[in-house]
């Protein structure tokens, strides 16, 4: 019967750091020293949802918006089809024809959209996962030599 020792996901900690361009810094500035970072692993540690609010969402705002995605995908479908045109004018009729009625479209369904929340969540927003601290990791082997280069990188500053 034999016993294990299990290792931590990525390693053993070689860095901890408050931004992932910290840790990217410190895996970069290994690579520069020929460290075989093949054996490097950044974790972000204690995850939290950041939303953050841009504004708020009106009828207009909300029209505007389907508006926009509409005339994009009505363009889309108006190149598409204007391939299948035999003359120039057809062409422009097709790509302007699926723009019109994307917008249209899009703007109807924004609308909607937005009556159907009913005073809900009446603003917008952008959200990203952030972690609380970023850990280079590296395979016990190397974690030595790796500590090292970072011990010199974070005495440049």
């Amino acid at each position: 019967m034999s016993a294990s020792v299990s290792m931590p996901l990525g390693g053993v900690q070689v860095g901890s750091y408050d931004s992932y361009e910290q840790a990217q810094a410190a895996v970069d500035y290994l690579s520069d020293q020929k460290f075989a970072v093949e054996n490097v692993t950044i974790i972000g540690s204690d995850l939290r949802q950041v939303e953050k609010v841009t504004g708020r969402l009106t009828m207009g705002r909300a029209v505007a918006a389907g508006a926009a995605g509409g005339a994009w995908w009505g363009l889309f479908v108006g190149l598409l089809l204007g391939i299948f045109s035999t003359d120039g004018g057809g062409w422009i009729g097709s790509v302007l024809s699926g723009l019109l009625v994307g917008l249209v479209f899009g703007a109807i369904f924004g609308a909607i959209g937005y009556s159907t929340m009913g005073g809900k969540r009446d603003f917008v927003s952008t959200s990203r996962i952030v972690a609380g601290r970023y850990d280079v990791m590296c395979n016990p082997a190397h974690a030595e030599e790796a500590r090292a280069h970072l011990a010199r990188f974070s005495l440049r500053g």
